[in-house]
């Protein structure tokens, strides 16, 4: 079975509910084609090992649950798959069972080095904020060096699978605002929830956008009032405002969010901080290049994602070096018309495989 054979069978399997059925497959395969030390953890993770205790650990990182999907990606409660132009259409296809099709054929096929345990890693819960990444941290799941299978295909150049040596994260908050109520006719007996908030809008608005670099590459993250809510009835002050704010964080730095509690009555809380990540070794980063450039007739570039990965938690919590490698295009994961290059998911075979014969 091919990469690509094997992305029709995972992509066909439903998975944006509950990824065990996923799972199972993902698991079976690799028991039934390899000789690999299997983990199932109860975060619903398949963990597999090759050369477990060498020297050092590489690993090829992706995930087997999706959103939810449209409704034209689904026929009687089964997931619809096309083949047509080259191209695999149907949820989950480019994020990312494509590449996790691609990660599984080179782990099972790879000349893996005696000093170099081989890790391949399937978490669940990676739509849900990396739930699944989390527990395997958790459990103690830590390798040296790890690619993360997410897109990083047509970001230099259309057609060319790029490696990404950063991406952004993302955090998200609610400032609330709250005042004294008082009938409108008298606004002078209340506080003003609203105007509170504003203030505290105003106050967002002069907010620096975070920055940094990462080998060589800058990065400048954004900050943004997405939502606001307050008030009951339009004869009443209100006496309670929310306003929600989206961050897009860039590595070691955060914009100062809590600068909106200098208005009096309002306080920020973060709901979700998704972390962002940087390769700090730039010869791990050479090394995953040059195995893009041996796979392809294009010139892969360094690029930075703008979406979070799992390689995020890697970085943070488990002190993973990562990269992300893989074959989504931009605007491909999460539509109602989702697909990936055939030819793309063969070539992350090939990059991902040379990546654990070289490291």
């Amino acid at each position: 079975m091919n990469a690509v054979e094997l992305a029709e069978r995972l992509v066909g399997i439903p998975s944006h509910e509950d990824e065990r059925a996923a799972g199972d497959y993902v698991e079976q395969w690799l028991e039934e084609r390899t000789d690999a030390a299997i983990e199932r953890d109860d975060a619903g993770n398949v963990i597999a090992r090759r050369n477990a205790g060498a020297d050092r650990s590489v690993a090829l990182v992706g995930h087997h649950d999706v959103v939810p999907p449209d409704d034209r990606q689904t026929a009687d409660g089964e997931y619809v798959l096309e083949r047509r132009g080259g191209r695999l259409y149907g949820r989950g296809t480019a994020d990312m069972k494509g590449s996790l099709a691609a990660a599984m054929v080179a782990f099972r096929r790879a000349d893996v080095p005696g000093e170099t345990e081989a890790v391949f890693a399937s978490f669940a819960g990676e739509e849900a904020g990396g739930v699944g990444c989390r527990a395997a941290i958790d459990a103690g799941f830590a390798p040296e060096y790890a690619v993360v299978g997410e897109g990083s295909t047509g970001y230099s150049a259309a057609g060319v699978t790029d490696v990404a040596i950063a991406h952004k994260g993302r955090r998200g908050s609610t400032v609330l605002a709250e005042g004294t109520a008082a009938h409108a006719s008298e606004p002078d007996e209340g506080e003003n929830a609203i105007y509170r908030a504003t203030d505290a809008v105003d106050i967002v608005r002069g907010l620096d956008a975070p920055e940094t670099t990462v080998l060589g590459h800058e990065i400048e993250g954004s900050i943004a009032v997405t939502g606001i809510d307050g008030g009951d009835a339009w004869n009443a002050i209100p006496e309670r405002c929310t306003v929600t704010v989206d961050e897009r964080t860039v590595p070691g730095e955060r914009a100062p969010i809590e600068r909106v509690e200098t208005v009096e009555g309002v306080s920020a809380t973060v709901d979700q901080d998704l972390p962002p990540m940087a390769c700090g070794d730039a010869d791990f980063a050479a090394t995953v290049r040059a195995a893009a450039d041996a796979a392809q007739d294009g010139t892969p570039e360094a690029i930075v994602k703008p979406h979070a990965t799992d390689a995020g938690w890697l970085t943070a919590r488990a002190g993973t070096t990562c990269v992300v490698c893989g074959a989504a295009e931009p605007g491909e994961a999460h539509t109602a018309t989702e697909s990936v290059s055939v030819g793309v998911i063969e070539r992350c075979r090939g990059i991902y495989r040379r990546v654990l014969e070289t490291v």
